[in-house]
């Protein structure tokens, strides 16, 4: 996990513009956002995608969907909504090997994605 930037982040080597931190998970804005609303939330334990995803692991799965439904409440979303994305290995768009969800709100989103 050495040169994964999300560690890094959790380690406090790069900086972010941080929503929510606590021991199990860390949400913040991310650095190209693709809607008015753009934030990641990512646990703090080294989880390289949804497939890697054991039982024991599903409480804090929970966990960060239950964040990221009232981070995305508190800016702004809770009325029109917003979308929850799990990209997850290179068929699924996945470009930082370490489990995020996306959460993109403020306008209309296209679907499908492109």
């Amino acid at each position: 996990m050495g040169d994964c930037i999300f560690c890094k982040i959790i380690s406090g080597e790069i900086p972010v513009k941080k929503i929510y931190e606590n021991d199990d998970m860390l949400a913040f804005h991310d650095i190209s956002p693709q809607a008015p609303v753009h934030f990641l939330v990512i646990p703090k334990k080294h989880i390289t995608n949804l497939m890697e995803v054991k039982k024991n692991d599903t409480p804090l799965l929970g966990k960060l969907l239950d964040k990221a439904q009232e981070a995305a409440k508190e800016l702004g979303c809770g009325e029109k909504g917003a979308r929850f994305v799990i990209n997850c290995k290179s068929d699924g768009a996945q470009t930082v090997d370490h489990l995020h969800i996306h959460v993109l709100g403020g306008r209309q989103l296209a679907w499908p994605p492109g």
